[in-house]
């Protein structure tokens, strides 16, 4: 029986199974990229076991960098958000828009952050710490390299054009980066619950380098189809839907 025209298939949020170890082990090795994002993201990981970093420093950089990229996305997609829902009869001032604006901008990031906001839970002795604490107190250097790869993510997202984007290529390239960070946060949340804090940074440094290398094997294997992105219903992503 043939489906109505419109109707997207639920086998477009079915997980993709990623290859095995062996494939991801040959692609690799014949990648010299693939070597390049792994040496970068290993840096920490050198810094702590060679170098005596603090591992508190590097968690919160991960947990910090992943929070303010979303937030960044966010706020990058709230302009085009309160300007396509805003009638004629809405119409408001500047200070009320962006008054509006930021109201909605904290409400998302504390919603679609959520992950990041859990994560919290289980490292709560690295990332709300004595020690974490002194060190950004007494370092105006920390304070300026937070600040600056804060900066960089709102310089990016914004720079994306995620306001000009039609609406298919919004929700697929919003939809995609978002996915990316969310699972960031989760995979800390699962490494922490397990009691892995001694090696959290060696595995992380492993999950940032496989999103990197092969970004559409982590969405297909969680959300599906990356490539079909756009079509999921945020509010029941396994339901079919009928295009407008």
């Amino acid at each position: 029986m043939s489906k109505p025209p419109g109707t997207i298939s639920s086998t477009a949020t079915r997980q993709i199974r990623p290859p095995p170890l062996s494939q991801h082990l040959r692609e690799f090795a014949s990648r010299r990229d693939a070597w390049v994002v792994l040496a970068r993201n290993m840096i920490p990981v050198v810094g702590i076991y060679a170098f005596g970093w603090s591992t508190a420093i590097s968690v919160f950089n991960y947990w910090f960098d992943g929070l303010t990229a979303v937030a960044a996305i966010i706020a990058a997609l709230v302009p085009r958000a309160l300007r396509e829902t805003q009638s004629r009869k809405d119409h408001m001032t500047l200070v009320g828009n962006v008054v509006r604006g930021v109201f909605v901008w904290l409400l998302l990031v504390g919603v679609v952050g959520l992950p990041y906001w859990i994560v919290l839970i289980p490292l709560h002795d690295l990332l709300l710490g004595n020690e974490l604490r002194h060190e950004l107190a007494h370092s105006p250097a920390l304070w300026f390299t937070f600040g600056s790869l804060a900066a960089s993510h709102f310089w990016k997202a914004f720079r994306t054009g995620y306001d000009t984007m039609p609406d298919k290529e919004l929700k697929q390239r919003a939809r995609w980066d978002l996915y990316l960070l969310i699972l960031r946060a989760i995979a800390m949340f699962f490494m922490a619950a397990h009691g892995l804090y001694f090696i959290l940074v060696p595995l992380m440094a492993l999950l940032l380098s496989y999103l990197e290398i092969w970004p559409e094997r982590a969405i297909g294997a969680v959300f599906g189809d990356p490539s079909r992105l756009w079509e999921y219903d945020p509010g029941n992503p396994t339901s079919n839907r009928r295009l407008p």
